[in-house]
């Protein structure tokens, strides 16, 4: 734990400078692959398939002669050779923890971890939770599933910091809102969609969480909306707390990257991962700062190295000096590349509809996505619930929504569908399900 209350967890860690971080980068990428050449069946075949071996790692750049891999190479490789399959790099007897995958595009993955790559993943989280401000005089509520899930195991993060840590897990609402009345915690971490009903719930039962509960700091994570500056700021008005996004990947470990003060991007922790932006039709490497898919390749992680490893998200990343003095880089998380869908010629991220409908005052920010083919083109619609007290009417708010949504993302919804507060099935305890695509025929990834 840090000395005197700095405002760093690791100093030397978090502010050290680009040449340096790269350079020790370096030595860790020119060790790991070898590690994993040496170590796992498949990234031996992978590199001999592909002509090329560990010595090839002269720069850092070198890592773009080297095959990708992703959630298809998990699951083909999974069971294969041994329980933990073939990316595996180290025998059984080694793994002390496994997460797992939600399966939610496929068969669910394995996620070993040694005592050393568990140690080091927990040391990580205890930055992201010292850098959104996480003290020992805190009380910190953990409103995570432990199921399998790899966010589970970061309350021990939490801990690390000192805080009080109350292991809540998948509580029901309503025991939920019992703790955070009589335990009076000061920080939670759940879902964007959950904190937000969460909120409302507490007010339908009358309770004020600005007044009358003690939470000062929400942690989101699992979902965009933390990163979505309408849904992030609807939740802290409601709350009346500050709202930080986390980012993680069952794949690699819990939170990989966090908000700082500033929230311009999330921090992603470049000591443990090698961050490429690449097009996500092509393959090509894209220059830092452009806009394109995330490929991960972890430095540190022994039990299941990823080398290249395609996570499907889209953004890019900011490697200039943050405000807060953190030299690490800021990923800006826009969505997932299953997610994007082109309405006439235009990308449309699910995060833009959700930024344009919670800018919209008397609307409660619960919606629904339909995308389907008309005409040979892809169209989509969206449904939305009106606060009860509107007394707009529904004419009005289509027509609000649909002129927004054509501002914010440059092309207009082909229909609206106004409910009434309640009216969409699509609050969830965790993740929402907010997207429903009937195109026949999809675009390839």
């Amino acid at each position: 734990m840090p000395i005197n209350d700095s405002k760093y967890w690791n100093k030397d860690l978090e502010t050290i400078s680009r040449e340096d971080l790269e350079k020790q980068q370096l030595i860790d990428l020119k060790k790991i692959v070898k590690y994993a050449y040496d170590n796992s069946p498949y990234y031996k075949r992978a590199f001999d398939n592909a002509g090329v071996k560990p010595e090839d790692i002269v720069t850092l750049k070198d890592i773009e002669k080297f095959p990708f891999m992703d959630k298809k190479t998990q699951r083909d490789t999974q069971g294969k050779g041994s329980f933990l399959g073939e990316l595996c790099a180290v025998p059984e007897n080694d793994v002390v923890f496994i997460s797992t995958s939600s399966g939610s595009t496929g068969v669910p993955t394995i996620s070993p971890f040694t005592q050393k790559d568990f140690d080091e993943f927990q040391e990580t989280e205890a930055r992201w939770f010292w850098q959104v401000g996480v003290r020992p005089n805190d009380r910190y509520v953990h409103a995570l599933n432990f199921s399998l899930y790899v966010g589970g195991p970061d309350v021990i993060g939490a801990q690390k910091t000192g805080a009080l840590c109350i292991w809540g897990g998948t509580l029901p609402s309503e025991r939920l809102l019992w703790v955070l009345q009589n335990y009076k915690p000061t920080v939670i971490w759940t879902s964007p969609s959950y904190a937000w009903q969460l909120g409302e719930k507490a007010l339908k039962n009358g309770i004020d969480p600005k007044k009358d509960l003690n939470i000062k700091k929400i942690i989101v994570a699992g979902e965009l909306g933390g990163s979505i500056n309408e849904t992030r700021k609807a939740i802290e008005e409601l709350w009346g707390a500050e709202v930080y996004d986390f980012y993680g990947l069952s794949d690699i470990f819990g939170a990989c990257a966090a908000m700082c003060e500033y929230k311009d991007g999330l921090h992603i922790a470049e000591n443990h991962i090698l961050v490429e932006t690449v097009d996500p039709q092509t393959g090509e490497v894209l220059p830092p700062g452009s806009k394109g898919e995330f490929v991960f390749t972890t430095l540190r992680k022994h039990a299941r190295p990823l080398i290249r490893f395609r996570t499907g998200d889209i953004g890019w990343i900011d490697t200039s000096v943050c405000k807060c003095g953190r030299t690490h880089g800021r990923i800006h998380v826009l969505g997932r590349k299953d997610d994007m869908f082109i309405v006439s010629a235009v990308n449309v991220f699910p995060s833009d509809v959700e930024a344009g409908i919670r800018s919209i005052p008397g609307l409660t920010g619960e919606y629904r996505i339909r995308i389907f083919d008309q005409d040979y083109t892809c169209k989509y619609a969206v449904e939305v619930e009106k606060k009860a007290e509107n007394d707009q009417d529904d004419a009005e708010v289509i027509s609000t929504v649909s002129n927004t949504l054509k501002a914010r993302i440059g092309v207009k919804p082909a229909n609206v569908v106004v409910h009434k507060d309640g009216g969409l099935n699509t609050r969830s305890e965790h993740k929402s399900k907010r997207v429903i695509d009937e195109r026949e025929h999809k675009l390839a990834s």
